[in-house]
């Protein structure tokens, strides 16, 4: 949980994915969309990324991939991170961040 969480507080936007997840470059294109850099941790990528993916899923991530992270803070998988853009709450939370400026 702490190299998560360590992971997670490094940049504004934290996106754990895989490289061969569609989902994850959806939510990564949102992003960009929005205006925002998200630092992106490819977990299939990584030595210990199954000690990774377990941790996401003891957050609550079914799917483990994509985990958004804004601030710090987890936000949740790709239905967590849309809903909260339809509602408006999204770009709220990344200006909260300063992941953008309006």
């Amino acid at each position: 949980m702490d190299r998560v969480n360590e992971i997670a507080k490094s940049k504004a936007i934290v996106i754990f994915t895989k490289s061969s997840d569609c989902m994850s470059h959806s939510i990564k294109t949102l992003f960009h969309d929005l205006g925002a850099s998200p630092a992106v941790y490819e977990i299939d990528r990584d030595p210990r990324g199954r000690d990774l993916e377990m941790t996401l899923q003891r957050l609550g991530c079914k799917p483990t991939v994509p985990a958004v992270f804004i601030g710090g803070k987890f936000v949740g998988s790709v239905k967590d991170v849309l809903a909260a853009h339809l509602t408006g709450s999204l770009k709220d939370m990344l200006i909260e961040a300063k992941a953008i400026w309006f």
